[in-house]
């Protein structure tokens, strides 16, 4: 017979015994071998998916600036925070160097580069023989003795009370900011390692930078988090590094072109100059020129060298001192110009053709001389006009066994602009040609009366209207940052207004 339960009452605890064959609650149980196994697993890929899709995020980025970007809101997704801001600058020296934010003004960047460098975290990483090569952690800002009393002031100001920093160091045999492994922690060291490690050689090695996140209360992130930023950091390091050499090499050619056109217009009187010039990424051969002649004329000229790179911005030098001395020779007569300059092509640069655009002008007769070898034909803009020039068909130079065309006569009035520029204008508008030369009809129509006295004006004008910059737009990089590819193209516009 079974003993009688004794009732419940509510603060009274049964006093019989539970039975001794009553086991242990199922919480209490050791989980199976199994069950960890499977769940250490899940961790390994799950934490091996988060990094891979973004490092393919990382790797699509085709600018510094987007990649910054792009390391900036993949490092705050994995570290838990909500702002952040990443500092470019190689230790070698020899630049790019910018600072962004994520969720920061550029007030906000401005109050945090007011804290001394050696208070910073960033600094703390930059600076000095002694700088830091691990992760700089402040997981409570306001309760720490020893900060300084501005980096105080301004995390009060922007409302953040800890950081987490991690250096930028390029090189195959850095790991900066992990820890000692996610198998301890319970992540993927061993795979995810092993497709970081995947990542090609660095173009430029040593410190890069820093990124700094900032949270809006006292935290820091877990050994696991710690992890895999670092991971991602070391290969986002290496995809920084390509990207800063092929930013120093578009900066050195860019430099290069500017070297070899001219450093001013010449003033003349009864014609005001102008002119615009923007390299593409890979350095283009396009070129522009003023040349005083003599009796007060000026010889202007634009063209286009075929190819890219240092090739092409060498041809492009050559060609426009070729043809500076051959308008001192023989510049009122356009055709004969181009074809010594055809010849010259011909007989030095083989394996290259050019389009060109030469003309000898007269101000104070108000009159044009001009011939042109496959180029797009200039366009004339005035209060009671805007019209594309008639000029006669020929093919580019360097691909005639003997070039010659007619050369045309202009009488632009006075006030009326001219413009001459490369087929790079209209490449990079992305439309066909049709569409591109309407474009830049209706860019030059819709200049204010108020601009068309200023020939500078008037081509910003012309430039801004047929290639809006910006992200998506045709006159520079996309939303990913990569360059358009049609904006690989130079763009050469020169403008002359009449007096």
């Amino acid at each position: 017979m079974s003993a009688p339960n004794m009732p419940k009452v509510a603060g009274i605890d049964s006093t019989v015994p539970a039975p001794a064959h009553t086991g242990p609650p199922l919480d209490d149980l050791p989980a199976a071998p199994g069950a960890l196994i499977r769940d250490r697993l899940a961790g390994w890929v799950s934490d091996l998916t988060t990094l891979h899709e973004l490092t393919e995020r990382l790797a699509g980025t085709g600018s510094l600036d987007s990649a910054l970007k792009e390391l900036l809101r993949a490092g705050a997704a994995l570290v838990g925070a909500r702002r952040g801001l990443v500092v470019l600058e190689p230790a070698d020296g020899l630049g790019p160097g910018t600072t962004l934010g994520l969720g920061l003004t550029h007030a906000d960047l401005g109050h945090l580069e007011t804290v001394p460098r050696r208070a910073s975290s960033y600094g703390r990483l930059l600076d000095g023989p002694t700088a830091r090569t691990e992760p700089v952690a402040s997981p409570d800002l306001l309760r720490d003795t020893e900060l300084d009393p501005r980096q105080r002031e301004v995390a009060v100001r922007l409302g953040y009370g800890a950081s987490y920093a991690v250096p930028l160091v390029a090189g195959t045999g850095t790991h900066t900011g992990a820890a000692s492994g996610l198998a301890s922690g319970g992540a993927a060291s061993g795979p995810v390692s092993s497709t970081v490690s995947s990542a090609a050689s660095s173009a430029v090695s040593g410190r890069l930078g820093a990124a700094v996140w900032l949270y809006d209360e006292p935290a820091e992130p877990v050994e696991r988090q710690r992890h895999l930023v670092g991971l991602y950091t070391r290969y986002a390091s290496q995809h920084l590094s390509r990207l800063l050499e092929l930013e120093r090499a578009r900066i050195r050619m860019a430099t290069i072109a500017e070297e070899l056109l001219p450093s001013r217009l010449p003033r003349i009187p009864g014609i005001q100059l102008a002119a615009r010039h923007r390299t593409g990424p890979y350095g283009g051969g396009d070129w522009y020129d003023a040349l005083p002649l003599p009796e007060g004329a000026v010889s202007l000229s634009v063209g286009s060298v075929s190819g890219s790179g240092p090739g092409a911005v060498a041809a492009m030098g050559r060609m426009r001192a070729s043809l500076r001395a051959y308008a001192v020779m023989e510049g009122e007569d356009p055709v004969a110009v181009l074809s010594d300059l055809e010849l010259l092509l011909r007989l030095t640069e083989p394996a290259r053709t050019a389009t060109a655009l030469f003309a000898y002008a007269e101000p104070a007769q108000g009159k044009i001389l001009l011939a042109g070898a496959g180029h797009a034909p200039p366009l004339i803009v005035g209060d009671r006009r805007t019209e594309f020039v008639e000029t006669s068909l020929s093919a580019p130079l360097g691909m005639l066994a003997c070039w010659e065309a007619p050369s045309v006569e202009l009488w632009p009035a006075p006030g009326e602009t001219v413009l001459l520029y490369t087929d790079g204008l209209l490449r990079r508008t992305g439309d066909p040609m049709d569409r591109a030369y309407a474009r830049l009809h209706g860019a030059a129509a819709s200049v204010p009366p108020s601009a068309r006295n200023d020939p500078g004006a008037v081509a910003d004008h012309v430039l801004r209207t047929v290639l809006p910059d910006g992200p998506g737009g045709p006159g520079g990089r996309n939303a990913e940052g990569a360059w358009n590819p049609d904006s690989a193209e130079d763009v050469v516009l020169l403008a002359a207004r009449f007096d």
